[in-house]
């Protein structure tokens, strides 16, 4: 649960004397016409709810005949009354540290309440007058089979729920129709998950496969512009690895500077499109330099991406080859240049050895790997969450645990 702001807070009478300064895991909040404040009678800091909601991903109602905010994200709904000592989470009633007000046209709300009520952690910084807000990380994983979600859409989206995924990486399938992908997003949206148009394979390193590149990118451009903003693919998610094609063993140099220019045009168009950029790669990329630099073509990627998704295929959190070392190099490559990291695991079977998957385990040794990998990696600012490698097999997986048990 949430790690309380500290006492320390309460005692400082400068703290409300100088404008108060939110960070929402690491990026500072701009409140642009009501700006945080504490509370003198109860010492608690105060914060718009609407922006502070919409930085911790919730959405945001306003009933101004009952005078009552609804806050909603996943399975959470938080509605607030104007001038209550109470609010009422999932319909529960929850006494308030201050009461809900109105101040300059913007309803503001006790900032420990809402960290509470979404599991977030708080601490207080008083050298910067800054509260930071931890939420809880990301936890994302692969649908490469898309007629699924014509077929088991709400299936999916009740595994997701239960498993608290917030972002699905959906491949582009031309013969699903737009409807399809239209009606799953916007279901999706509605339990607070994010999905990104998944697509890529080895040959899209290659000049001679940009014009698949582009045609993926202008497909989901066009798709996002003829749906409404609940429906719309929150960005690009390329899945590519050069590195298994024949090439890559003979010529890696080469491939390597075609797979750079390649990046160059999907970065290029991912700018255009208003999309972020995420992209797939493998643990031991930092070992990989720029051709001709001691560069690691690692970084090199973080700087033209929002996100870098680590397959970091282990099974065991800790150890010299465990799930934390393997992610160390891009973590500090990506906290230095203010990116973000998702480490990816698998429960599909895989030739390289049991040791790569969880697909011989089950989903409470996954989770335990998992929790012990979290608090190592935490450290880093860079670090953003989880993601299962994928959808059916981790489905899989939990269906036999559950037989097991």
């Amino acid at each position: 649960m949430l790690v309380a702001l500290l006492g320390t807070v309460n005692s400082l009478p400068a703290f409300s004397a100088s404008p108060v300064q939110i960070a929402v895991n690491g990026e500072t909040v701009a409140f642009p016409d009501a700006v945080p404040f504490v509370e003198p009678g109860t010492s608690r800091t105060m914060v718009p709810a609407r922006f502070l909601a919409e930085a911790l991903g919730l959405s945001v109602k306003w009933n101004e005949q009952s005078n009552q905010v609804t806050l909603k994200k996943n399975e959470t709904t938080i509605l607030l009354s104007i001038g209550q000592n109470h609010a009422l989470v999932n319909g529960k009633s929850v006494a308030l540290d201050a009461p809900a007000v109105i101040r300059n046209g913007r309803t503001m709300v006790p900032l420990r309440f809402i960290g509470e009520a979404l599991d977030a952690g708080i601490t207080w910084d008083a050298e910067r007058n800054l509260v930071n807000v931890t939420t809880p990380f990301q936890q994302g994983t692969w649908i490469w089979d898309a007629a699924l979600i014509q077929t088991e859409p709400d299936k999916i989206l009740a595994f997701a729920s239960e498993n608290q995924v917030t972002s699905l990486y959906l491949q582009f399938d031309k013969s699903v129709p737009s409807s399809s992908y239209e009606q799953f997003i916007r279901k999706a949206k509605e339990k607070q998950m994010e999905v990104e148009a998944l697509a890529g394979r080895p040959q899209w390193a290659l000049p001679a496969y940009q014009d698949q590149i582009r045609t993926f990118i202008s497909w989901v451009k066009a798709f996002n512009e003829g749906v409404e903003p609940d429906a719309q693919f929150a960005g690009l998610h390329f899945d590519i690895e050069p590195y298994l094609l024949p090439e890559w063993k003979t010529n890696q140099q080469q491939v390597t500077l075609q797979w750079m220019d390649n990046m160059r045009l999907i970065e290029r168009e991912a700018k255009a499109s208003g999309m972020k950029l995420s992209v797939d790669v493998p643990f031991w990329l930092p070992m990989v330099k720029v051709p001709g630099t001691s560069y690691s073509f690692s970084a090199w990627l973080l700087e033209k991406v929002d996100t870098l998704v680590i397959m970091d295929y282990r099974n065991t959190a800790l150890g010299r080859d465990g799930i934390v070392a393997n992610a160390n190099a891009i973590l500090r490559e990506a906290h230095t240049l203010k990116k973000k990291v998702i480490i990816a695991v698998e429960t599909a079977p895989n030739s390289e050895g049991d040791f790569t998957s969880f697909y011989e385990s089950s989903t409470e040794a996954m989770k335990t790997e998992l929790q012990i990998a979290r608090e190592q990696l935490s450290r880093f600012s860079s670090f953003a969450g989880f993601a299962v490698h994928d959808y059916t097999s981790w489905a899989a997986l939990t269906k036999k645990s559950e037989r097991l048990r």
